[in-house]
């Protein structure tokens, strides 16, 4: 967080212009994505490893123990160039997320009363280029927004199939004012 002396240390000379804003750090030296995250949310970025004609990336081990949940079922997403799937959360199902390309915003809210992160909100943004899996415990809020040209793929790796006669999926709309988040399109 800026101080009041260091914005202003931007002066009016020097081209600053009031109301502007100063960028937040996005990123470390080391690369990480400097953020406090949701209580039982785990993220692991990945890389791709290039071949001759080929680049291999890792979407899920059990090693990488994100959570202790087994796997149940995977499926995929596609979703078209601006699109939005929130607001939803489980009640007994943990989510796993993997941009598996293109490039899409991922954002969670802890709506967990009891949790030591509760209102917190984390938005990332992964894809092609950044790859990585994102465990999303039961009881947090996630929505998904395509926010590039091309279509994008989102796969999930979840801990409990879907339940066609009893879903565990609870949903809001994607700009109710219930979750401090607004999506923009």
């Amino acid at each position: 967080m800026e101080s009041p002396k260091s914005q202003s240390a931007f002066t009016a000379e020097q081209g600053f212009i009031e109301g502007c804003t100063k960028d937040k750090q996005s990123i470390t030296s080391d690369w990480e994505i400097p953020r406090q995250l949701i209580d039982g949310v785990r993220v692991k970025e990945t890389k791709s490893v290039l071949g001759e004609q080929k680049a291999l990336t890792e979407i899920f081990r059990c090693d990488w123990a994100l959570d202790d949940e087994g796997i149940d079922q995977v499926f995929q997403v596609r979703l078209f160039p601006g699109a939005i799937t929130a607001w939803h959360a489980h009640q007994h199902t943990t989510d796993r997320l993997f941009v598996s390309s293109g490039l899409l915003k991922v954002v969670l809210y802890d709506a967990r009363q009891g949790s030591p992160t509760f209102g917190l909100v984390n938005e990332f943004r992964w894809g092609s280029l950044r790859p990585a899996l994102v465990s999303v415990p039961p009881g947090v809020w996630h929505g998904v927004q395509n926010n590039s040209g091309e279509t994008a793929c989102l796969l999930n790796i979840v801990n409990r199939a879907y339940r066609y006669e009893d879903p565990d999926h609870w949903r809001l709309p994607w700009n109710t004012d219930k979750i401090p988040y607004a999506f923009v399109r």
